[in-house]
């Protein structure tokens, strides 16, 4: 057992990347390796790594390692109650993203000359995409946003912190620009470079408050920095430098009005993209707000917090209203999201222990319903040949029963139901909001409140409005397949996890609850 404890924390790490390389090698140096066994290992890759996840989360392993020891920058590895949901989350989706089928665009329209080559001249503005030559690519890439995500947290010091979170930004890009189900090469280019100029302004933002709080504090050990809270900063700079790296962590969480990216780069990603993305991404930076700003910066964070839940409720209600409106189902979802994680961003504003538990089962939440919903929607978008809700389509509980109750299920955890995972984050954060944290100003967040509880209620209207466009009525035709096979296991799993985190909070609770408290007293704040 001793030997299995000592590999688990260098498997998890590893196995991803090991993965990506050996992927990556193959399709550049020898023979590309056939579809399906870029698949198998991609998916072997993944399951190493979500088995090696849960050792690392029960045995609690660490690793310490000197990597530039002239700026004192330490491969410190390890989880605590804080990064072992994250870690959770990432090992399954994982295992979620390399088993999700891959949808070539617009398959049955591939440009190609004769003999199965690709064409190799520029393609005009508007033309359709083909198919991609090898998806050893795809797969690599799948592999190295999941080791670098898992790196992000597991890491215990900010300059590998800020390099982890930079790692997925490439590959995360290629799969955009390359893999994406857009039917032009423009709207697949567009959306990947809008996602890589946000994304990146963020992390240079970030990396200079990470700077600041290194030069006043003289390490980069993020456990440090939480012990010290602040004390080695006057207010004045701990304000200037809480500002500075909200703002990068929100250009990914999305926060209001930073979220333009994330609408356009879901309706263009693939499915596991999205998945990843949404699941994952999005979930660094909120892990970051709370290891980069709650716990080093706690004056910082309490002066800016009036205004950071102002825009976090300001997203949730302006998500909801374009949920109303959207005709894209796919892109729906993705403004679902940023009303979702506005939830998590109010909790972490109020800078208490209810808000911080909040925050975090909110983001276990999220991952697991966007990732349904994105299996989902990306099987129906594959069979339907588009995702416009505008278009007559058969009603799923009369053609396709399994992907009807999938949705029902999703839609229902989205709009916050008791007895399903959303609806413990989102209680939790209203609930934080009226009785905030010391220096928030009570009457607004109380204003705050009531305006996500509006939200809340937006969120059930638009639930039901897809429920009443895409699985009511009594069409029957075109008909499509219902989900079965990996697909299905897939849709069961996160579905399950849905309905154990919504019945039995709990377990969640329990496991954030001491690294969760340790940072409030390290605040000085009460419950």
């Amino acid at each position: 057992m001793n030997l299995v404890e000592d590999l688990a924390l260098p498997v998890l790490v590893l196995a991803p990347l090991v993965g990506a390389v050996w992927l990556l090698v193959a399709d550049r140096v020898g023979e590309s390796p056939r579809p399906g066994a870029s698949r198998t290992l991609a998916v072997l890759a993944a399951l190493l790594a979500a088995a090696a996840a849960g050792v690392v989360v029960w045995r609690r392993p660490e690793i310490e390692l000197t990597w530039i020891e002239s700026l004192g920058v330490q491969l410190d590895l390890g989880v605590d109650g804080l990064s072992a949901p994250f870690v959770l989350l990432t090992g399954l989706m994982a295992v979620v993203a390399t088993l999700v089928p891959y949808h070539e665009p617009l398959s049955d329209a591939r440009l190609a000359e004769p003999g199965g080559h690709e064409k190799t001249e520029p393609m005009a503005l508007g033309e359709v995409v083909p198919a991609p030559r090898s998806l050893a690519t795809y797969y690599a890439c799948l592999l190295v946003v999941v080791g670098g995500s898992l790196l992000t947290f597991l890491t215990r010091d900010a300059v590998v912190f800020f390099v982890a979170f930079e790692l997925v930004l490439v590959p995360m890009w290629v799969l955009v620009a390359r893999h994406g189900d857009a039917t032009t090469r423009a709207d697949r280019d567009g959306a990947a470079m809008r996602f890589l100029l946000f994304t990146a302004t963020g992390s240079m933002l970030m990396l200079v408050g990470i700077l600041a709080l290194w030069g006043a504090t003289g390490t980069t050990d993020l456990v440090r920095w939480a012990e010290l809270a602040g004390s080695s900063l006057d207010h004045g700079t701990q304000v200037i430098v809480a500002v500075i790296l909200l703002i990068g962590l929100g250009i990914k969480v999305p926060v209001w009005p930073l979220h333009t990216w994330l609408p356009w780069v879901h309706a263009t990603a693939p499915t596991a993209g999205s998945v990843l993305l949404a699941a994952v991404l999005l979930k660094m930076g909120a892990y970051g707000m709370i290891r980069l700003v709650a716990a080093p910066l706690p004056e910082g964070l309490a002066e800016v917090a009036p205004v950071l839940a102002g825009l976090a409720v300001t997203g949730i209600l302006w998500a909801g209203l374009a949920c109303l409106v959207e005709q894209d189902l796919k892109r729906l979802i993705a403004w679902a999201s940023i009303g979702h994680l506005g939830f998590v961003v109010l909790a972490i504003a109020t800078g208490t222990e209810t808000g911080l538990q909040a925050a975090i089962f909110g983001n276990m939440a999220h991952g697991l319903i966007s990732a349904l919903l994105f299996v989902l929607v990306g099987s129906l978008k594959h069979q339907w040949g588009g995702a416009d809700l505008g278009t007559a389509r058969a009603a799923l509980r009369e053609v396709s029963p399994r992907l009807g109750f999938a949705l029902v299920l999703g839609m229902a955890a989205a709009m916050g139901l008791p007895g399903l995972a959303g609806f413990w984050g989102e209680w939790g954060a209203i609930y934080a909001s009226w009785a905030p944290g010391a220096g928030r100003t009570e009457g607004w967040f109380r204003f705050f409140a009531l305006l996500a509880a509006l939200g809340a209620v937006l969120a059930a209207a638009y639930a039901v409005r897809v429920l009443r466009e895409v699985w009511a009525g009594d069409r029957r035709s075109p008909a499509i397949r219902d989900v079965r096979g990996t697909e299905l296991g897939v849709l069961v799993v996160l579905g399950v996890g849905i309905v154990a985190l919504g019945v039995y909070p709990v377990a969640l609770l329990d496991l954030t609850a001491p690294a969760v408290e340790g940072i409030i007293a390290t605040l000085g704040v009460g419950p």
